[in-house]
């Protein structure tokens, strides 16, 4: 799907086309592929039969529909859908009631007249960079099926690359939609935390887990943000005069293939960026980061790891095991240094405005391969894809996946990050980098 969100809905507003055609189109699609790429663990006809036609009816009537009239969308299956099991990626969640009502990111979607038309793949309970999942399948990157997708929204991700649906939803905990993002060539957004509900979604790591969103361009993730940010992003996202830009050094320059540098060095010399920041204690942030994860996350699933141990992905049940061990005064000294951390980082950007980074070490590495070489050394793939994403959800800071896309090879990511409730700004600075490398 092509067209714009925006021009799609339009369209249909039009009686160009109406929403049930273009659901019932994106429904066949979805049925089609889906055998091989294994985007959706559900997919929703009669609903979204049912609200197309509704939407159709409200047009013929000459009633107002949202801004995203007919236009679908996906969610990862952690967000609550009514009369539907919310999976989480779990086998033991499919124990679990039907949820009772839609989460409130999917209200806020179809309040505007997007179609929920299913729920997507992820790493079992979001623990993971690579959605490959002993209970559903691998989901693999559309643009190379022997590579994966990346996770842990990896399905939601993957989605939107294969042009199912132009928009999804994910969540990130530390890096779930920025890292899926980069790996299939798609726009991923992690908002500021906080910023957007998280009711109705099951959750990994409570004080780390932000609701996100994919698309396949900027355009499209600012109509998809206008909503979320309850205002019209009346301010332009063209031009980049008066903002302060800066290439983060340091630790964002190691640790990666040497092509991924390149590329997000030659990005900001054709934006004009002189100017190099350094984060200091980067490196301690992402272990502070893994202390906090492991230990709230293990909490959480201490009655499932007591009772049902065998029904877990042994990919995650061995690391909640792990952080069940941890011991508290790490987790305390973990949250003490995560504020040391914030503070730093806010006193970078009263000198900055953008920070620029890449999103991923490396392209989409191979599906069923634990670890991968990167600078000499041995690295496990599921732990260290995140490596440039988790220090900045660590402390919730809004950032986007902007895809560099390359000839003939498979793509990278920029990561384009700000101060809290700055969204709109990393908006215009992505636009503006999206028309250049067109």
């Amino acid at each position: 799907m092509t067209i714009s969100v925006s021009d799609l809905a339009r369209a249909i507003q039009n009686r160009q086309t109406s929403a049930l055609e273009v659901i019932s189109q994106t429904l066949a699609v979805i049925e089609a592929k889906n055998r091989h790429l294994n985007c959706f663990t559900d997919i929703l006809h009669p609903r979204a039969l049912a609200q197309a036609q509704k939407i159709d009816q409200a047009i013929a009537n000459g009633e107002p529909v949202g801004v995203l009239a007919g236009v679908p969308f996906a969610v990862k299956n952690l967000f609550d859908i009514e009369g539907i099991v919310t999976l989480a990626g779990s086998k033991i969640n499919r124990d679990h009631p039907v949820a009772g009502q839609d989460a409130i990111a999917i209200q806020t979607l179809e309040a505007a007249g997007a179609v929920l038309v299913g729920a997507t793949n992820m790493d079992e309970y979001a623990y993971g960079f690579v959605t490959e999942n002993a209970h559903y399948g691998a989901t693999p990157n559309p643009l190379d099926p022997s590579r994966v997708s990346g996770g842990s929204s990896g399905g939601s991700a993957a989605a939107v690359a294969a042009n199912l649906v132009p928009l999804a939803l994910g969540s990130d905990t530390n890096g779930s939609v920025r890292v899926p993002a980069a790996c299939c060539g798609v726009v991923g957004l992690k908002p500021t935390f906080g910023r957007v509900s998280r009711q109705g979604l099951f959750l990994f790591v409570s004080s780390l887990d932000h609701p996100g969103f994919f698309s396949g361009n900027v355009a499209d993730m600012a109509a998809i943000w206008s909503l979320f940010a309850k205002n019209n992003l009346k301010a332009s996202l063209n031009g980049l005069e008066g903002v302060k830009i800066a290439l983060a050094d340091d630790y964002f320059q190691q640790g990666a293939e040497p092509e991924v540098f390149e590329a997000v060095t030659a990005i900001a010399e054709r934006l004009g960026v002189t100017k190099k920041i350094t984060i200091p204690e980067t490196a301690r942030a992402r272990a502070a980061a893994y202390i906090i994860t492991a230990s709230e996350g293990a909490n959480w699933h201490l009655p499932r790891l007591q009772t049902r141990l065998a029904d877990f992905d042994p990919a995650t049940r061995d690391r909640f095991l792990a952080g069940a061990l941890i011991p508290s005064s790490w987790y305390l000294q973990a949250q003490r240094f995560r504020r040391w951390y914030r503070d730093r980082l806010r006193e970078i950007f009263t000198e900055v405005d953008i920070i620029l980074t890449p999103t991923i070490p490396c392209t989409a590495p191979p599906l069923g391969v634990e670890k991968m070489i990167i600078d000499g050394q041995e690295l496990l793939i599921r732990s260290n894809l995140g490596r440039f994403t988790q220090p900045f959800s660590f402390i919730g800071l809004p950032a986007l996946s902007l895809p560099i896309k390359r000839p003939s090879q498979l793509p990278l990511g920029l990561q384009i990050i700000a101060a809290p409730d700055r969204e709109e700004l990393i908006l215009r600075v992505a636009r503006v980098l999206e028309e250049m490398l067109a």
